[in-house]
């Protein structure tokens, strides 16, 4: 399973500067002018993870395979975009394939980049994106209920329940308040999710800001996060400058060394990915054995069967066990060999919840 994050943003946020620096790579076109990102350029990122280094080396993989995380830099957004303004009706298709949004809010001052609403104001900035989303999905939910309470009207009961989930949410659109903020009850969320309503996606806000302000922030952030409060929202600061310096240097060790000099412990990408897996509530557990050392993402709260089917459907489809080790007690007692010596390696059936830094050797049946 991984993680598809689109980034967003008003043009000239330092999006696109940060996707290279994130990804690597030129791909995005990072000019001065707005929608010069047209189509969505994909980059998938290596999730960096100091466990997959240490249990390789105990292993004795001959390879290592992180997860992975996709970033999606969406075309710019302006005003007018649910009505077709810009390349508005582009975003919003792109915006609803995400897992969650990654709102870029230009937090800097700089002359020699041109803002496209012509002021530095990130909270404004970040209303006009919740207003046209919202507005985009006023529209498609006004288009589809007409049609859905004629049909309802045979008696259907999941029909008419669905219409009137769409009049719960279209109040709260009314309002100007994000589809998230609705109370959903269980028996609804598979209903709601169907919706595909971009309001409905998790999302937190990166704030770009100078070199200068990376630790503590400016007057800019601070008005991010009074905005974030509202939604429960996290906020990560980067500077996409100090992100593409990093993303040329070769080796881990300059990088760590740049960081260093910065005062800084993890990059930009790092912070994004641990908010990212925060947000969507995922963790990582690993296999480990001669051949490589894998990391692999799955939901919190899932069983041992998912995380099976996860390397592969046959093997959740014929689960019988799975045999567990917990990261620390794989380090601590120098592999499997050790673990099973000292009694710290265990067998797990169906209803076992998987837990971050799991170490698995699943056992299943195809017959």
């Amino acid at each position: 399973m991984s993680l598809k994050c689109g980034i967003v943003g008003l043009p000239n946020v330092g999006k696109s500067t940060l996707f290279n620096a994130l990804t690597q790579t030129a791909a995005a076109e990072a000019a001065n002018y707005p929608f010069c990102t047209i189509e969505p350029n994909i980059g998938v990122v290596c999730v960096p993870d100091q466990r997959l280094d240490k249990l390789a080396k105990i292993a004795k993989s001959a390879k290592i395979i992180p997860t992975a995380m996709e970033f999606v830099d969406i075309a710019g957004l302006v005003r007018g975009a649910s009505k077709g303004e810009g390349l508005g009706n582009k975003f919003l298709s792109h915006i609803r394939e995400v897992d969650c949004i990654v709102n870029v809010v230009r937090c800097f001052e700089d002359s020699d980049v041109t803002h496209v609403e012509n002021s530095i104001d990130p909270v404004r900035d970040i209303e006009l994106i919740e207003t046209e989303l919202i507005l985009a999905d006023l529209e498609s939910l006004e288009k589809r209920l007409p049609n859905l309470e004629k049909k309802a009207k045979s008696g259907d009961k999941e029909l008419k329940a669905e219409a009137e989930l769409i009049k719960r949410i279209l109040k709260i659109l009314e309002n100007g308040e994000p589809a998230h903020s609705i109370e959903i009850h269980k028996d609804e969320l598979k209903r709601f999710k169907m919706l595909q309503l971009l309001t409905s996606k998790p999302q937190f806000f990166v704030c770009n800001v100078a070199e200068e302000d990376i630790h503590n922030g400016n007057s800019f952030t601070k008005q991010v996060e009074e905005h974030a409060k509202k939604f429960n929202a996290k906020v990560v600061y980067i500077s996409a400058k100090i992100e593409a310096e990093i993303a040329v240097l070769e080796t881990q060790e300059e990088k760590l060394e740049f960081l260093e000099t910065l005062g800084l412990t993890e990059t930009g990408l790092d912070k994004i990915i641990k908010t990212g897996y925060s947000l969507l509530n995922l963790l990582t557990f690993f296999t480990a054995g001669p051949m490589e050392t894998r990391a692999w993402t799955v939901k919190k709260g899932s069983y041992a069967p998912q995380a099976a089917g996860v390397i592969h459907t046959d093997f959740e489809k014929g689960f019988i066990k799975a045999e567990t080790i917990a990261y620390e007690d794989y380090i601590k007692f120098n592999g499997e060999e050790g673990c099973k010596n000292n009694g710290k390696l265990k067998i797990e059936g169906k209803e076992y919840v998987v837990q971050d830094g799991n170490i698995f050797h699943f056992r299943f049946n195809l017959n």
